[in-house]
């Protein structure tokens, strides 16, 4: 029985099965093959790493223990980086017993001795580039690597994430950035050694050709952030809801119509989600101002040229930040205009 939006079932993921295969082809034009290392934290779903796969990339980027566990499951354990510095190790160790490559990122002695302890055979050396999180200075990276040798340790290369320009609104200065930060990067690969130079991000995957492998993820869903910043990829991702209240114009208070997707269902940490017109999708209505969200509920005031919201009408959203908005659902959808053509489990999510 074909299923379409207005079966599902309010707040959900849906994708565009025509974006997503956009985004993945011109991605995988444009870093063929193991030069592109998918980041799977911006979607959490074996089933879109398939795709991924399907396209050519042999090996992937995790954010957490469980993202290589079950990317392990899933049969796509070929070449995994853990792009985050652990402290216990065990787990990732007996997968690599087990056969499946796991390399994770070094950037100080004690996580160089907590990889050899848990029984990884590999690193690479994260250095701080200019994003104040992780990684080892630039002209300590030497060292670290002699270190991790000395344990043991293949030390593969280095990598560095300049996450910090990803979504800066003018690419000419993301790019003049972006060479800085790739300056330090190569200056520490040269005291590492190596094969590997690793790291970049969907905004500056089109201005960075320093790296060997570029670590992109948001790119097969993208949220309205990336959007702003111009980076090329289409909206592949709503959050779909359900109009539940609707007020109309009341003196000086405009009117404003209330869905079900709120905090819970949305990642904040880049703000507001926008309603776009939403194009396409057959079933949902579009056009808006986001006035604000709360738990279960985003407020907006409809587009004056947009149909007018009736409750029960769908409404899809676009987040600010796809990441943590994938991470709050249990599946997505994958749609094609109104017809729900497949449901993916979400999953890599939890811990």
């Amino acid at each position: 029985m074909t299923q379409t939006l207005a079966d599902l079932q309010t707040p959900a993921l849906v994708v565009d099965t025509e974006a997503l295969e956009a985004n993945l082809a011109a991605m995988a034009d444009r870093w063929p093959g193991a030069t592109l290392r998918p980041h799977v934290k911006a979607h959490k779903t074996t089933a879109l790493a398939h795709r991924q796969a399907a396209h050519g990339h042999p090996g992937f980027t995790c954010a957490t223990i469980r993202e290589v566990e079950g990317m392990v499951a899933a049969g796509l354990g070929q070449d995994l980086l853990l792009a985050n510095e652990v402290l216990d190790t065990r787990r990732l160790g007996t997968l690599v017993d087990r056969g499946a490559r796991v390399t994770v990122a070094v950037d100080s002695p004690e996580t160089v001795a907590a990889a050899a302890a848990g029984g990884v055979r590999e690193v690479l050396v994260d250095v701080n580039v200019g994003l104040p999180r992780c990684g080892t200075a630039p002209t300590e990276a030497g060292a670290l690597a002699d270190a991790a040798r000395a344990r043991g340790l293949q030390v593969r290369g280095v990598m560095g994430y300049e996450g910090h320009l990803q979504a800066l609104p003018d690419a000419a200065e993301r790019a003049r950035l972006t060479e800085g930060c790739m300056a330090l990067l190569l200056a520490a690969h040269a005291d590492v050694g190596g094969e590997i130079v690793s790291g970049g991000g969907t905004g500056t995957s089109a201005m960075n050709p320093w790296v060997t492998e570029m670590q992109a993820g948001s790119y097969a869903l993208m949220d309205s952030v990336y959007a702003a910043a111009g980076v090329g990829y289409a909206q592949a991702l709503h959050v779909l809801g359900t109009a539940v209240s609707v007020a109309p114009p009341r003196g000086e208070m405009p009117g404003y119509a209330v869905a079900d997707v709120g905090l819970k269902a949305l990642g904040m940490d880049h703000g507001n989600p926008t309603i776009p017109g939403c194009p396409g999708a057959s079933g949902a209505t579009g056009g808006g101002h986001v006035w604000f969200c709360s738990d279960e509920h985003v407020t907006f005031a409809p587009a004056a040229d947009a149909a007018p919201v009736r409750v029960g009408d769908r409404v899809l959203v676009v987040p600010a930040h796809v990441d943590p908005t994938v991470a709050l659902h249990e599946r997505m959808h994958l749609v094609r205009g109104d017809e729900v053509l497949d449901t993916w489990a979400v999953d890599l999510r939890g811990w």
